[in-house]
This record gives structure tokens, sequence and C-alpha cells, in this order.
């Protein structure tokens, strides 16, 4: 069956199908992700988990990938799409909250901002991420960095069911006692590379306030203040998980006018403890004095747009890459990459989150991503739009080979924006029982992902606790 006749079959039975040539395919084919020119062979918006599944097998009967996609925030390493239908998810919305059994259960196109409101109406949170409108799905099986981290671990280890469309065309619900392996491929491994995910159930937290906010001091402060934070981060309580950016605000009337046309130091984070315990975690950085300190107690729903992350499409990208520590050295290397006198290009020249904690220890009945190996994760960004995308890509590496000597060269994949070794994501027994689940579910390699798992691999069977 041509790729036309199949997937014009397709429409006519009611699918949103968009093929090159249509009016709205281009609007189709963009993600949130605006640098990057996505040209698939078509773009299906399916509605629920039965289009899905036709979509799936009209793409298999036409000799076609399947490159599952939400969003599109970590779009940028999907890489050559002309053999493949762009499966967007974006009209899969909806959730369920069983506030009693503190669960809850989104579909594949839903983003944080209304199950982070749903949750806390009833006095619950999530361990969503730094963006209201990143998508769930994504977001959690790709590992999930949240607010909570430190104390709570990642998101993808607080996932109990997937329901996913497998190569077959058939859906599937898998958690620790209904194909365990692939539950536990799927929570850190990404959905995208086993199927196209439909919906997820994952535990929500008793967390109706955090001491949360930012401290805010001027670039020119950078070597003295991150100084000061590089060290704290190491030492503080699993109860606090914080960020520390060097970021460069334009001056247009959009930005409030403490931040407009100025170049700053942002730390923000929250603390799941009481008053006096978090500001007792906060002195030592309070003692430099910021201009702006709104670290307060306040409910848990608000953090979902702590980070000031834009909430529109946009056409950024950047570089990243775990760090094992930040000594004194590398406080002075990325304060001469990224600092006042830098002359970055980038308007994230620099952002470090901070890790550990729980983020760093494996859980019980972790999926594949059990822990992040690292102190720090390090992230750069700027606009990546004709020549300033060239820049953007010099100035990002510039920051990240400095660091080059604290990383041993691991990534997170959620992180990275380009195509890397996606085995670098893993520890090695791990990655070989993810090759060999891929080569078990999806033996012709249907599915494409942004880090793409090849099948394959000798492994031992995933038992104990990793597929518990």
């Amino acid at each position: 069956m041509s790729t036309e006749s199949g997937l014009s079959a397709l429409r006519r039975s009611g699918v949103d199908v968009h093929l090159p040539g249509d009016d709205g395919y281009d609007r189709a084919r963009t993600t949130w992700a605006l640098a990057v020119d996505l040209r698939p062979a078509a773009v299906a918006f399916p509605r629920d988990a039965v289009e899905v599944a036709a979509v799936v097998r009209a793409a298999a009967s036409a000799g076609l990938r399947v490159a599952p996609v939400g969003t599109g925030h970590n779009a940028h390493a999907l890489g050559d799409l002309s053999g493949s239908v762009l499966l967007r998810t974006s009209a899969m919305t909806g959730l369920e909250i069983d506030a009693d059994a503190r669960r809850a259960r989104v579909r594949a196109g839903e983003v944080w901002h209304p199950v982070v409101q749903g949750a806390a109406a009833h006095g619950l949170a999530a361990l969503h991420g730094s963006s209201p409108d990143t998508g769930v799905v994504g977001y959690t099986l790709g590992g999930g960095v949240s607010w909570f981290g430190r104390e709570l671990g990642l998101a993808a280890n607080s996932v109990t069911a997937v329901e996913l469309v497998d190569a077959d065309g058939e859906l599937r619900r898998v958690d620790a006692e209904h194909d365990p392996e692939l539950f536990w491929a799927v929570r850190g491994g990404g959905g995208a590379n086993f199927g196209v995910v439909t919906a997820l159930d994952f535990a929500l937290y008793p967390i109706e306030t955090a001491y949360a906010g930012m401290l805010v001091w001027d670039l020119r402060e950078a070597h003295r203040v991150l100084s000061r934070w590089a060290s704290w981060a190491v030492d503080a309580p699993d109860g606090i998980t914080t960020s520390y950016r060097h970021l460069q605000f334009p001056p247009i009337p959009e930005i409030p006018e403490p931040f407009r046309g100025r170049r700053l130091i942002v730390i923000d984070g929250a603390a799941l403890a009481g008053d006096d315990e978090a500001e007792r975690i906060l002195a030592p950085l309070r003692e430099l004095r910021p201009e702006i300190d709104t670290f307060a107690r306040v409910p848990a729903a608000t953090l979902s747009r702590l980070h000031m992350d834009p909430e529109q499409p946009t056409p950024g990208g950047g570089r990243s890459a775990l760090l094992d520590e930040l000594p004194s050295e590398a406080v002075d290397r990325l304060v001469e990459t990224a600092g006042p006198d830098s002359g970055t290009s980038l308007f994230l020249a620099a952002e470090l989150r901070q890790l550990g904690g729980a983020l760093g220890r494996v859980q019980p009945g972790a999926g594949a991503l059990a822990r992040l190996d690292g102190q720090f994760q390090l992230i750069t960004g700027g606009m990546m739009l004709g020549e300033q995308a060239k820049q953007t890509i010099v100035d990002g590496e510039r920051v990240v080979d400095a660091l080059a000597s604290w990383s041993r060269g691991r990534q997170y994949l959620n992180f990275q924006e380009e195509q890397v070794d996606p085995a670098t994501g893993f520890e090695a027994t791990d990655w070989a029982a993810l090759r060999r689940i891929r080569e078990a579910v999806d033996p012709g390699g249907l599915f494409q992902a942004n880090h793409e798992i090849p099948g394959g691999g000798a492994a031992p069977a995933v038992t104990g606790e990793r597929a518990s």
C-alpha cells in the first residue's frame, strides 16, 4: 500500500491526518520547539486509543515508522522523519483524580497545569516539572525532575500504570503485575521507544504548601554567589530542591520592571519543611544579601510557574551535561564562560539544577532510569533561528566544554536537545536490558523516538526489584 493511499484512507475514516501539500500540513508539523523543522511523511492527530491503533496499523501497512510526540518540547533530536508519521497526541487530553487513593490518570496529550490545579483542589501535589505547559507523558517517562525531586525522587518512579498501543496496533496496560519488564522499561526509557502511550497513572502526594521562591542578584555577583551555592547545594537536606541560573532579560515591556533589560543571577526552589527549618536551610544563601527575596510559605500549586519558563512555543535550544561536582576551579570556568564578562549570546547563559538526595538513589521498584548519576545538571539555552542558531550552539558548547573535566559524559536525556548516544543516559546493564526489551516488543523498529533505543543486545531477564 502506498503512503498516500494508506493514509488518505485513514483520513476518510475520520482520523485527522495531514499530508505534504495539504493546507494544514505546515501548522500540523510545527511543535512547541519552533526552531525544529520537522518534515514527516504525514501528521496524524488521533483522538483516542482506537484512533492511535488505526494510525499505527496504517503506517505499518504503508511501510512508514511512527514518531509519537506530545507538545514537542524536546523535538530537536527526532531527526529525519521523511519515512515516518508524526503522531501528535495533543488532542488526547483529560485527567481523573482519585483523591482517596492519591492517584491521577492522565491521557497522553495532557500538560501539567490542569493536573497541578486538579490535584491541589484535593490537597495533593504531583511531581511536575518547572513549566506548566510541558507534556505530562514525555516529561514523566523520560525521568522527571520536580521541585520535590530531592525528597521524593524521579517522577518516573511514581508511575503506577501505563497504557500504550504496541507495534501490532494492540492496546496494552502494563504495571508491576502485568508485563513488568515493559513497565520497567517505559519508566525512564521513554514510552515512544516501545509504543504510543495513550494514558498514564501516577501517585500524588499530600503536599498543600511549600516554602518556595527566588533569590536574585546582579550577574556581577556571580563568582561570590555561585561559590556559596555550589558548596551549599551538596550538603543541603533532601527536603530542598533548587536551581541556579544566569539570565539575560531583553529590554521589552513584557518583562517585569525588576528584571527588564538586566543580567541577573536567580536561585529558585522549594523546601518541604516548616518555616523555621526552611529559613535555617536558606540562611547561608541569604547571608549574601540578595536584592530580591521572595521565599515564603506558598500554595504548592504555584510552583509550576516559579521558574518563569516560557509558556508559548519558542525558537530556543541549547546544550546540557551531568556534572559530578562543582569545585572552585569549575566555578571559575563557569563564570568565565557564562558570567558577566563572557560576552555570551545565550539568554540562559547557564543553569545548574541541584541533584542528589532521592534523585541520586535507587528507589524500591524503580524503572529503567532509577536515578541521576550526578550532583548537578548543567543547561544552556539561546535562540535557534538563522545565524543566531550557530552562535547559540557555539556559546552553549563553550560552557559545556569548559566543565567537561567534571563530567563523565553521562546524560539526562530529557534535557538533551541534540542527538547523542542514548546509552549515555543509562547504566550499562540497564541499557542492555532496554535494548533486549525494545527488540522483543518492536522487532521491526516501527517506533521512532527522539532518543532512540535500538533493538537487540544480550541481557539477562529483568527480575527481582527491577521488575517490581
